[in-house]
């Protein structure tokens, strides 16, 4: 064999082993995904306590995926190797020199958890195989086109989103809110008030206030939470404008303080009925909410 023959050769099979390399590599996101957590990476244990296989990240993740092959999955040795992480994590270690943030929901949406550089822990109850998206180095505060920081004019975050019957106990056709007891809740809207009834506390009244956009003929219900004393039906109400406080009126699958925020087409001035009925009155609302100038998170 030729010199020429042989580098030619060795460069053949140089670049068909690159090409094994490139079609079985690890998404742009996670460059260094080889099951070891090492400095610099945000990984996920199978099990509690930092144990079973890991999945190691250097980057956010907004949605892991649920199937193989192109699911982020458990690279390490020990239990849970292969499997894919989402729903599937007990706990972290944050090996990064950024917080982390692990939500419940894809698109990071929904009830988190952050985790201090260098901090190692179990997912709490909320999180614990309830795990759908990543984001190293979340703001501390939201910006103000996010839905939980403006209903509020403070962080709140989704603890249950529009759902299309699918997912919740009990149906669900609104977003529920939640940012403490007494907190000031503020109109998402600009409308015309069309239903206020004060509520009481537990399953003895449901408070709601009702507030109607004639210019797109849909109305923005608020459930739970108690209405301003000085709130009036037939009043205009602004975009921003304090309405009530945040309170745990009507029976609720939360069990404490919040706020039930649902639109509905047209003019009404009672929420869908989501007891024992199995038909869904609402549609998905995020294409409302987006053309308000909100993204629902």
């Amino acid at each position: 064999m030729t010199t020429l023959t042989r580098i030619l050769t060795a460069t053949t099979a140089a670049m068909a082993l690159g090409g094994t390399v490139l079609a079985t590599s690890a998404p742009a996101s996670a460059t260094n995904r080889n099951g070891v957590c090492e400095p610099g990476e945000f990984c996920y244990y199978f099990n509690s306590n930092n144990q079973g296989s890991v999945s190691d990240f250097t980057g956010s993740v907004g949605d892991y995926a649920t199937k193989q092959p192109s699911c982020y999955d458990f690279k390490g040795p020990g239990n849970g190797k292969g499997k894919c992480i989402k729903n599937a994590a007990a706990s972290v270690w944050n090996r990064s020199s950024k917080t982390v943030r692990v939500f419940f929901n894809s698109g990071h949406t929904g009830t988190h958890q952050d985790f201090a550089a260098g901090a190692r822990g179990n997912l709490n109850p909320t999180l614990k195989n309830q795990n759908a998206s990543h984001l190293f180095g979340p703001s501390s505060s939201a910006p103000r086109g996010v839905m939980s920081f403006s209903l509020y004019a403070a962080r709140g975050r989704i603890t249950t989103g529009f759902d299309g019957y699918k997912t919740t106990p009990g149906r669900h056709e609104g977003i529920d809110l939640v940012r403490g007891l007494g907190a000031n809740v503020r109109s998402l809207v600009a409308g015309q008030i069309i239903n206020v009834v004060p509520g009481k506390p537990g399953r003895k009244r449901l408070s709601t206030i009702a507030i109607y956009l004639a210019s797109v003929d849909k109305t923005v219900i608020y459930l739970h939470t108690e209405p301003l004393s000085s709130l009036r039906v037939g009043q205009q109400v602004r975009r921003g404008q304090i309405i009530g406080k945040e309170s745990w009126h009507g029976v609720s699958r939360e069990r404490s303080a919040h706020t039930h925020v649902e639109m509905r087409p047209g003019r009404r001035t009672l929420a869908a009925k989501s007891v024992n009925d199995p038909h869904l009155q609402n549609p998905n609302p995020t294409a409302f909410w987006n053309s308000q100038g909100y993204s629902v998170r």
